[in-house]
């Protein structure tokens, strides 16, 4: 609990938690009122405002318990976990309580605040107090802490009960307690060893009535107790009960203490009335935004690997619904790969933000230092947030920063998945080692089963970060990466991270195997990526010609024209094609077909040549078939076959066409590849049968006919320029 930075971070979580004490008695479904807040005197100590207090707040108030925090804009002079303390709170509590210390019909209930939650009333509270029989009943945990020769010293317990006293949560009559906190102790001496020696004094413990809490009736002690609690969620409210299951009870003090943090965050998600349906919790201490007077944002992009599909990231980026003139850019990519992208971006939009700039692959930073500049940079700025987004990340919804900063969290990432898979942006636990586990609700969280903001361990890949928490964020570590550093910093300083589901606001790419090193990388992705293949590569109206209405053109018979793929998939097959250079001579020889003859050759190039014939053929299955079912009634081969799927290339002084001839498939497609008129003159496909010709072919456009028997069709003259198609024999 020390102080740091005591002044600004005290008025501005002070301003908060005032704010939500208003707002969460009318979002909070609060018990009855009663006079138990006149018997029942609770008081905690907190110097700052931490999330964690105002966690413990909300619970206080979800079940009308008033609460007397003492030491709130003070300097902790309690010491820390590096220096046992804890004897500070000792004194601001004794002077707190001593109006009531000869009155016996004052019960004062004690618990610390940064890592507790109340999940009871008062009077539930007051009735497991008076079923222990005791005066003065403290809580118990597993270990024996700070000194552990002391152990043997404690009463048995049987089975698996908390034998060691904990002071961070207890209960008595006024006197009792008093007298408990009577011997002096100095602010930086050890609470919970001032309280086990008097409780291992058998004439002190029975002058006060003292027990302690051993089988968790009252108080929970998460430490070294994980597999004594179970968390019981209402399916239909997710309204949650935390059960300890080796004695049955339903505990109404839980502290996280010790190691159990981010335990007890995990169970905070869901107690205290969260929930209700739906997100209770979510709907508090909302920010209303003054249009006139926005947050100043630094905006970090980081690129630290190879991604696919990094012009649609920056799409995403510029297609932010924020004030330019709010944002302070940064770009840092220490991949060489991205420079030219991440410089052209900056040079383009670069005006239009209060400042931009970019660290590249030449400035030679790593990872952390990244990160670390983006943040000195926010600082130097006076940012009021930083809004973190890795190249993985793409921003499909341009009102996700507004709807963070409406959170009104000091961290909080919008969840993040890749397509179809469980992989996303936030852990839900940690194994003991601080790396990945998985929470018993982190599927539901992902599949949208469960829709709220949750409190979690680890947030990655996009999120936004208030100014109060900058100075706990640190990149350093020796065995973790950046962004498993800064969140056991930001864990450490016991700032909450959270993510939330509440809408779908974007996706994460897929850049495992990523090979930039080959032409047009991003075109040999569909099976990593579909999502943002099928962005990228396929026509914006090719959905429209599923539906029944749609009328289909037919240039000729039995000859229907589609609105198939993109001009970047013309271009970046064409580019990969050119790039490998291998068109075939035009003979009667070739050495790939089975039987090395082509009765009627073209210059062309093979998808396996390329290697991507695996690919196409994925491709006829998601895009073409669906098609061809739509035109064709009645016949359906999914996945379709195709033994030929190659590029062709007509110029006059090369091959300008290609002799009349019939095609060995069910049916062909051929998409046009370039611009008749614009890339080359001349060109098209004329069908004898019918007399009918196509010359207007369309950049991105597919015809597709019969291939067999009424279809006989020849090339026509290319007169100038370079014709590129794409063909496919499908079900030869």
């Amino acid at each position: 609990m020390k102080m740091q930075q005591q002044s600004a971070l005290f008025l501005l979580l002070l301003a908060v938690t005032s704010q939500g004490a208003a707002s969460a008695d009318a979002d909070v479904a609060a018990a009855p009122e009663s006079n138990w807040n006149d018997k029942i005197k609770v008081f905690t100590v907190a110097t700052e405002p931490t999330d964690g207090y105002l966690r413990y707040l909300r619970s206080s108030r979800v079940y009308d318990i008033e609460v007397t925090t003492l030491g709130l804009g003070e300097e902790w002079k309690g010491g820390d976990m590096q220096r046992p303390g804890g004897g500070f709170k000792l004194n601001l509590l004794r002077k707190a309580i001593a109006p009531y210390k000869n009155d016996p019909e004052i019960i004062i209930l004690f618990t610390d605040s940064y890592d507790v939650i109340i999940t009871s009333t008062l009077d539930e509270i007051y009735e497991k107090f008076q079923e222990s029989g005791a005066k003065l009943l403290v809580s118990a945990e597993k270990y024996c802490w700070p000194d552990q020769s002391l152990a043997n010293d404690y009463p048995e317990v049987e089975g698996r009960a908390s034998r060691f006293l904990n002071s961070g949560a207890f209960i008595g009559y006024a006197p009792q307690v008093y007298g408990l906190l009577e011997d002096p102790i100095d602010d930086t001496a050890d609470d919970q060893l001032y309280f086990t020696k008097i409780f291992l004094d058998e004439t002190k413990r029975a002058k006060l009535g003292m027990k302690l809490d051993t089988q968790s009736r009252l108080f929970q002690n998460l430490h070294g107790a994980k597999n004594d609690v179970k968390l019981k969620v209402d399916l239909e409210s997710n309204q949650g009960v935390l059960q300890n299951v080796d004695f049955m009870t339903t505990p109404a003090i839980i502290h996280g203490n010790g190691l159990s943090k981010v335990d007890l965050n995990a169970y905070g998600n869901y107690l205290a009335r969260t929930y209700n349906g739906v997100c209770l919790f979510c709907q508090e201490n909302l920010l209303d935004l003054d249009e006139s007077n926005l947050p100043v944002i630094s905006l970090a992009l980081i690129v630290t690997q190879p991604v696919p599909f990094f012009d649609q990231f920056l799409e995403g980026i510029e297609k932010l619904n924020y004030p330019k003139e709010k944002l302070h850019l940064l770009i840092f990519s220490n991949v060489p790969f991205h420079d030219d992208d991440s410089r052209s971006f900056v040079s383009k939009h670069g005006k239009k933000y209060a400042t931009a700039k970019y660290a590249l692959s030449t400035d030679e930073l790593d990872e952390r230092q990244g990160r670390q500049l983006a943040l000195d940079k926010a600082r130097l700025h006076h940012s009021d947030y930083i809004f973190y987004v890795d190249a993985d990340a793409h921003i499909d919804d341009g009102e996700v920063l507004r709807e963070l900063l409406r959170m009104n969290k000091q961290f909080i990432g919008p969840l993040f998945t890749k397509h179809n898979e469980l992989w996303s942006n936030f852990w839900g636990a940690l194994s003991e080692g601080g790396y990945y586990a998985r929470s018993h609700d982190y599927v539901d969280i992902v599949k949208h089963e469960l829709i709220g903001m949750f409190n979690v361990p680890h947030v990655t890949s996009i999120y936004l970060v208030k100014k109060s928490a900058f100075n706990a964020i640190s990149f350093k570590h020796n065995e973790f990466d950046p962004d498993m550093a800064m969140c056991e910093s930001l864990r450490n300083a016991g700032i909450f991270m959270y993510i939330s589901n509440l809408r779908s606001f974007g996706h994460l790419v897929n850049a495992d195997n990523f090979n930039s090193t080959v032409t047009r990388p991003d075109f040999h992705t569909l099976f990593s990526n579909r999502l943002d293949w099928t962005e990228k590569y396929i026509h914006p109206n090719y959905s429209l010609q599923l539906n029944s209405s749609y009328k289909i053109p037919q240039p000729c018979p039995d000859v229907f024209w589609f609105q198939i793929v993109t001009d970047a998939f013309c271009d970046d097959l064409v580019a990969i094609m050119e790039a490998h250079n291998s068109w075939s001579d035009g003979s009667n020889s070739d050495n790939r077909l089975e039987g090395g003859y082509e009765a009627v050759p073209t210059r062309d190039i093979h998808m396996k040549q390329v290697g991507l014939d695996q690919m196409y053929l994925k491709f006829l299955q998601l895009f073409v078939s669906p098609l061809q079912e739509r035109v064709f009634d009645g016949y359906v081969h999914n996945p379709p076959r195709s033994l030929m799927n190659f590029m062709v290339r007509y110029r006059p002084d090369e091959q300008p066409s290609l002799r009349p001839h019939h095609d060995a498939s069910t049916y062909t497609i051929n998409i046009a590849m370039n611009r008749v008129g614009v890339d080359y003159e001349g060109g098209g496909c004329r069908f004898l049968r019918y007399n009918c010709s196509v010359t207007d072919t369309k950049k991105g456009w597919m015809l597709m006919h019969p291939g067999r028997l009424t279809h006989y069709h020849e090339g026509l003259l290319v007169t100038n320029g370079t014709r590129y198609i794409m063909i496919s024999f499908i079900d030869p």
